[in-house]
């Protein structure tokens, strides 16, 4: 199966956080009760994402605007990681289409998946061709299309419900390209993703010692007695 290595680490994720993941393992999933197509979040006059916003808002005691931060920290995070991972594992990227992709509340903040997944996958690799794929010479690109495609619409629905900055909403997309490769490599992997990848995600996070920095804030540290994150741009 073209998922079968990603689908494998996203299960071991989600043993090592007791079950709590953002994006379901097999990335696939019927729409039931309680998942929210996500262009239907995009939609004014935007009453679900609002819900999501409030609801994040009252869990930090965050206002508004560092609440529609904090859920697109979330959620921009679990969106990108299953193409950065599916890049890292074996240049094998699944793409989930705005059009198909399902979101809901959960203990992570909110929970990702898709109706359906299409696969980028390199010309000389052994699946090309093969049903569910999309044959590129440019994996780079497939992401950037899937980003701009799938997490635009939202971004800018966050933006005019709440004021919050897009660039600092797509700095949390970035590091969502960044933090998951930096379990298994360095820094220069991810950086060789993120320079395939381009606008609107390149030069939003930089190299800083053994990690990485954003240059974007996610606001977290506005909260009172926050302690900042790892990556802040502003501790």
């Amino acid at each position: 199966m073209p998922l079968d290595a990603l689908t494998s680490h996203l299960t071991g994720l989600a043993r090592e956080r007791g079950g709590v993941l953002g994006v379901v393992p097999g990335l696939v999933t019927e729409p039931g009760p309680g998942w929210i197509p996500a262009p239907d979040l995009a939609r004014e006059p935007y009453d679900g994402l609002l819900a999501l916003v409030d609801e994040t808002a009252e869990r930090w005691g965050a206002p508004r605007h560092v609440a529609a931060a904090l859920l697109w920290k979330t959620y921009g995070y679990w969106h990108t990681l299953p193409m950065a991972l599916g890049w890292a594992l074996g240049r094998r990227v699944p793409l989930m289409r705005f059009g198909d992709t399902l979101v809901r509340s959960s203990e992570a903040g909110v929970t990702v998946a898709a109706r359906t997944v299409t696969v980028a996958v390199l010309p000389g690799d052994p699946l090309a061709g093969a049903p569910g794929t999309v044959v590129t010479a440019d994996l780079g690109a497939a992401i950037r299309e899937a980003l701009l495609d799938g997490q635009r619409p939202l971004i800018r629905a966050l933006g005019a419900l709440t004021r919050v900055g897009e660039r600092t909403l797509w700095g949390s997309t970035a590091e969502g390209v960044v933090h998951p490769l930096l379990r298994s490599g360095s820094y220069d992997e991810a950086a060789r993703l993120l320079k395939e990848i381009g606008e609107p995600v390149e030069g939003l996070v930089v190299p800083d010692g053994s990690g990485y920095r954003r240059r974007t804030c996610c606001l977290w540290i506005t909260l009172p007695a926050a302690d900042p994150c790892a990556s802040c741009c502003v501790a």
